[in-house]
């Protein structure tokens, strides 16, 4: 029996709608895991982010499942690894940094060991977004490599409640917030504007076109990235840090008087021991380096970010939090001279 085309389209299209509808029902975020990376290429030393693609052979995404896949991290543990993972944002990533000069670059360059002789092996797993809530995410998928360690990098600005829920990494991964929240008490507005919450439509292969086309690219940048190793744009000049500022002691609507208690999302460190602690996984908390200007009106200002007196209430806050909570806590933050900003 001779089939008509039309018949065979009209099928080709049902078979299509079905499939299309099925896949609503998977998780928006899921399905794109799989990776040439650590295969056919290797594996990436950082996680993906990148504006400029032709020039770094990177990109950002949304899909964290395919940002890991692409990691080394995403490699099994070999015997007699001791597994130390950086968590943290563009300090840890290593903007203008190259993979090896990256301060996980130059802690395994020590070849370091354990007392009891195992190697120990030290992931980038930093991110260059400052929010804590978009470190939890992160921390939660990085749990699954069995690290030994973690160092969780922090500073003040990413403590602020509104800075939480801005990054795009949180902002289009709604459900990976509900798992944190479910599994660890995370507290955030779920019907906050900034969360990209999908509908019906946006969870079918259609509406996921974005994610699957994300996901090609980076397999596609792979192939470069194996051969040249560079993963960022790297310009022949930046802006220097800024170490004259304005007469101006704010701090996020805050004004010197106000207390910081009520602003910063402790809760989320609370979430990311919280995951940690599920696993057995040994963590510290590192209160990152920052810049001292002694500039123009340094009296009020440490720097471009931080009014004096803002941060030495966060300072005293952090170490009281650590102290109930029985977290490991290293305080860093005048280690670094201005002159290396």
């Amino acid at each position: 029996m001779k089939l008509s085309p039309w018949r065979i389209l009209l099928k080709a299209a049902l078979l299509f709608l079905l499939f299309d509808l099925a896949l609503a029902g998977i998780s928006p975020r899921r399905g794109c895991s799989l990776s040439l990376y650590n295969h056919l290429v290797p594996g990436r030393e950082r996680l993906p982010f990148g504006e400029a693609p032709d020039k770094a052979y990177n990109l950002s995404l949304f899909d964290i499942d395919a940002m890991f896949a692409s990691h080394v991290l995403a490699a099994p543990k070999t015997e007699g690894e001791y597994r130390v993972l950086l968590l943290g944002d563009s300090s840890i990533w290593g903007t203008l940094l190259r993979p090896e000069e990256t301060l996980a670059g130059q802690l395994n360059a020590m070849n370091l060991h354990t007392a009891d002789g195992r190697a120990v092996r030290v992931y980038n797993v930093g991110y260059p977004t400052i929010s804590l809530t978009k470190d939890t995410l992160l921390l939660r998928h990085a749990l699954q490599a069995q690290p030994d360690l973690i160092l969780w990098f922090v500073t003040l600005e990413a403590f602020p409640q509104d800075k939480q829920l801005s990054p795009p990494l949180v902002a289009h991964n709604p459900e990976e917030l509900k798992r944190v929240r479910e599994e660890c008490g995370l507290d955030y507005d779920e019907n906050d504007p900034a969360l990209q919450s999908p509908d019906f439509w946006a969870r079918t292969f259609f509406g996921r076109r974005r994610a699957w086309a994300d996901w090609y690219r980076l397999q596609v940048y792979g192939v470069m990235w194996g051969i040249t190793g560079i993963d960022q744009f790297y310009p022949e000049s930046y802006e220097a840090a800024k170490l004259d500022f304005e007469a101006d002691e704010s701090f996020h609507d805050l004004q010197p008087g106000d207390s910081l208690q009520d602003s910063l999302a402790f809760d989320a460190l609370d979430a990311g021991f919280c995951l940690a602690n599920a696993e057995g996984t040994r963590m510290i908390l590192v209160n990152e380096p920052i810049l001292i200007s002694n500039g123009e009106n340094s009296d009020l200002r440490y720097d471009y970010f931080y009014p004096r007196w803002a941060y030495d209430e966060y300072r005293i806050l952090l170490k009281e939090r650590s102290d109930a909570e029985g977290w490991e806590y290293a305080d860093f933050w005048n280690l670094v001279p201005m002159e290396e900003f």
